[in-house]
């Protein structure tokens, strides 16, 4: 995601540096135009057999469209959903195998996602697995934190479902607005919230802080979560705004996956946050 997400922007740079119609330098037109002559074998009622075709569309000339976007995202999806659910059966019949898939899951999809982001071609194998990372520690976590809190993974899943499709309808009716201010800012904000982070699992690991870490679960600690899922879900309005960009600049069907996995890490982040926050409201 341009921006907040390290997917967006790589997708965004290569875009501009391979010159797509919107993003960067245009391609001067050919003059005068070179037609096939009949030694070419088009003859005229050739030429009156093509200006009778349609005109090709995106599929046709390879190009990126919505729906592209939309499939790579629920097929991503599933798997997320599926290796989730090995996960969490995993760990409710294998207590012991709990935290090997959570740390394992989180690294791994780290590893992967930091892979994605800095490699230059698109790697479906590499976007396939991360899913499948995604999935074993989200399933993990969840069940450690619905042991600890029943019922805050059900209001995870439906707060996280609501709240993509009302970041959905508000971008799409115009509501919530993306801008390249806007874009810097949440960078900003992003990057201030990144380092807050780390510093708060370094401190845990270190035992300088116990439990939540900084702020706990007390109003600061809500706070906090708040923050974390508000920063998630204008994330979601960007990378809306970063598919509409690429379709209309046309970039090259492969940019689909991409896109989805940008959506996914999006989506993934959003649904940690809703569980965290959740979790801290029930403490």
């Amino acid at each position: 995601m341009a921006g907040n997400n390290p997917v967006f922007s790589k997708f965004e740079q290569q875009a501009s540096q391979q010159g797509y119609a919107g993003f960067g330098r245009n391609q001067a037109p050919t003059y005068p135009p070179q037609y096939p002559g009949p030694q070419g074998g088009y003859g005229p009622q050739d030429l009156d057999a093509l200006y009778q075709q349609p005109s090709a569309g995106p599929l046709q000339t390879g190009r990126l469209t919505v729906d592209d976007v939309v499939m790579k995202t629920l097929g991503l999806f599933v798997l997320v959903l599926a290796a989730g659910g090995v996960s969490w059966v995993l760990t409710d019949s294998q207590p012991a195998l709990t935290t090997p898939l959570w740390l394992g899951g989180m690294l791994v999809g780290l590893g992967l996602g930091l892979a994605i982001s800095f490699m230059k071609k698109v790697s479906v194998p590499l976007i396939l697995l991360y899913a499948v990372a995604e999935g074993l520690f989200l399933g993990a976590f969840s069940r450690v934190m619905e042991a600890a809190f029943p019922g805050v993974v059900t209001s995870a899943v439906v707060a996280t479902l609501a709240t993509f499709a009302g970041m959905f309808a508000g971008y799409r009716f115009g509501i919530i607005k993306v801008t390249d201010k806007s874009r810097r800012i949440f960078g900003l904000a992003i990057l201030g919230y990144l380092v807050f982070s780390l510093v708060n699992v370094v401190a845990l690991l270190a035992g300088w802080t116990s439990g939540w870490g900084f702020g706990g679960g007390g109003m600061l600690g809500i706070a906090i979560s708040l923050l974390g899922v508000g920063l998630a879900a204008y994330s979601l309005a960007m990378d809306f705004d970063s598919i509409d960009r690429a379709v209309r600049a046309q970039v090259p069907q492969q940019y689909s996956w991409l896109l989805a996995h940008g959506l996914i890490v999006s989506l993934v982040w959003l649904y940690v946050e809703m569980l965290r926050l959740f979790a801290r409201l029930r403490d």
